[in-house]
């Protein structure tokens, strides 16, 4: 992996009561992004390509995404993320770069720890 993106967002809800002059508003559903970009590896069981190659076809019994960590720091963001691709690109250097970008998978605000 080379680098990756996070977003935790909440939707913004507007709304009004009669007794008010100007708009309210408060937070609305959370939901989470992101995407993982590197460098193609192939490696058995741990590489990138053996990792994410199926994750946006194979899903299993009872998995309602792929279970994305990110740790630093001692802090851990875990979260359960659908793959929405796994784009492979060859670079005019020859290199054969991937990106795979995510979004939320089961409705579980994603929270530091």
């Amino acid at each position: 992996m080379t680098d990756f993106s996070v977003a935790i967002l909440s939707n913004q809800l507007d709304w009004t009561g009669v007794d008010k002059s100007a708009m309210e508003r408060g937070f609305g559903l959370a939901d989470a992004n992101g995407a993982i970009n590197g460098i193609f590896n192939d490696a058995a069981l741990t590489g990138s390509h053996t990792v994410l190659k199926d994750c946006s076809t194979v899903i299993f019994a009872g998995q309602v995404g792929r279970t994305v960590s990110l740790v630093h720091s001692g802090q851990t963001l875990n979260n359960e993320a659908l793959f929405q691709s796994y784009t492979l690109t060859r670079g005019a250097d020859g290199s054969l770069a991937f990106s795979a970008p995510w979004n939320l998978a089961d409705g579980t605000v994603p929270a530091w720890s």
